[in-house]
């Protein structure tokens, strides 16, 4: 496993360099829509309105709104790249799972993807004159932040195996992450809160907004929620997979598109 994540590693370099227009560009254009949509905001809003910590935590939820993002496309959106040029069946006769390889290609593309991350921040900080909190404590709450993302990516891998195209429902499934990551769900009264404890992800995303945004303590009783939701959730998408790779070699759709 570990010279598959080296290869893989290496092979993701290789693309970042060759193509690094394209990736400045996803960059730019993900914090250009962020300032017009903060723009649009604040002119709805009007002059005199002093957002405060809510711009901080709206920030940070875009900002994990693009991460995720990012991890699933990369994942399921490789798995459909695969298919398209016939190179998946030759993925499934490697000496390693498919689940396996697809993960540690994840891991790898994280690598690189969490530097982008991090620039698209800095430039949104910028944009907006908000200056966040960092603390090691927020590799935590983001390490469930990435564990659920990487459930839903093979959840979505697993219907992209099984019915090789989905592209409208990887076209839909952004709009309902960025309401996941955006909405203050740690600021809930209960029931409410208990029921978005359970929506993917967004125990852990609270969390990196009350540590960056508001600058308050890490609550280990939230953090042990947000580890069991991305653990939940991580599980149920691989053995979705598992189950979605049984029943694509049963019926012999690994071969053609």
């Amino acid at each position: 496993m570990i010279e598959i994540f080296w290869a893989e590693l290496r092979r993701q370099w290789i693309q970042q360099r060759r193509f690094a227009i394209d990736s400045i560009a996803g960059i730019l254009g993900i914090a250009v829509a962020f300032y017009g949509f903060f723009l649009t905001t604040q002119y709805a809003a009007g002059p005199a309105t002093q957002f405060g910590d809510r711009l901080d935590a709206i920030v940070v939820g875009y900002t994990l709104w693009s991460l995720v993002t990012f991890i699933i496309a990369d994942i399921a959106g490789g798995l459909q790249q695969e298919a398209f040029t016939g190179t998946l069946e030759q993925i499934f006769l490697s000496p390693f799972s498919p689940a396996q390889i697809f993960l540690t290609r994840a891991v790898a593309r994280l690598s690189i993807t969490l530097v982008q991350i991090f620039g698209i921040l800095l430039i949104l900080m910028a944009l907006t004159s908000r200056f966040l909190t960092f603390s090691p404590l927020l590799l935590l709450p983001l390490m469930t932040v990435i564990l659920g993302a990487f459930g839903i990516a093979l959840i979505m891998g697993s219907l992209s195996l099984l019915v090789k195209q989905v592209q409208q429902i990887l076209g839909f499934l952004p709009f309902g992450l960025f309401l996941a990551m955006l909405v203050p769900v740690e600021t809930w009264e209960m029931p409410a809160r208990l029921f978005g404890w359970l929506l993917p992800m967004t125990p852990g995303a609270g969390i990196l907004r009350e540590l960056m945004a508001r600058n308050q303590g890490l609550d280990w009783g939230q953090m042990a929620i947000a580890l069991v939701n991305g653990g939940f959730y991580f599980a149920i998408g691989l053995l979705l997979f598992k189950q979605a790779e049984r029943v694509a070699k049963q019926r012999g759709r690994l071969g053609g598109y």
